[in-house]
């Protein structure tokens, strides 16, 4: 006999809390969750290959709606094999999107990072804060430093 996960053992092995299971649940995520004669979720092996599916698409910030109707697709079997892969080339390319934003804001990070390594970091700094003082002070606007 194969074995059968709680919900706490599946939330462990995914780091996840029960309640965002649960929460899963309630949104339709979790179609292809038994449930036992007490009525509490049983999970199966196979149930983990969804489970892995859903927090990758969420992770990658897929909507829950888009998510709840990839997950419906998929229980509809063979014949939704293109949907399902049209779906998932569309959210490739929003995460590739992500990826070049998160490398230029990465890319301003090093610089600021390596402006406060540099050994000129308080000549640096005092410059940039004396130009926006002296900028404010024309505008006539507060001056935001302390």
């Amino acid at each position: 006999m194969e074995k059968t996960y709680s919900i706490k053992e599946v939330a462990d092995y995914f780091n996840l809390p029960i309640s965002t299971i649960r929460y899963y649940d309630k949104k339709g995520l979790l179609p292809f969750v038994s449930k036992n004669e007490a009525g509490y979720r049983v999970f199966s092996e196979s149930d983990f290959g969804f489970i892995k599916t859903i927090c990758c698409l969420k992770d990658t910030g897929m909507p829950i709606s888009d998510i709840r109707t990839y997950i419906e697709l998929c229980m509809q079997g063979t014949p939704s094999i293109t949907k399902r892969r049209s779906m998932l080339q569309q959210h490739k390319q929003n995460v590739i999107k992500q990826q070049e934003i998160l490398t230029n804001n990465l890319k301003e990070i090093d610089v600021k990072i390596n402006r406060y390594a540099s050994k000129e970091s308080k000549n640096i700094i005092s410059a940039q804060i004396k130009f926006v003082k002296d900028e404010k002070r024309d505008l006539h606007l507060k001056d935001p430093f302390l």
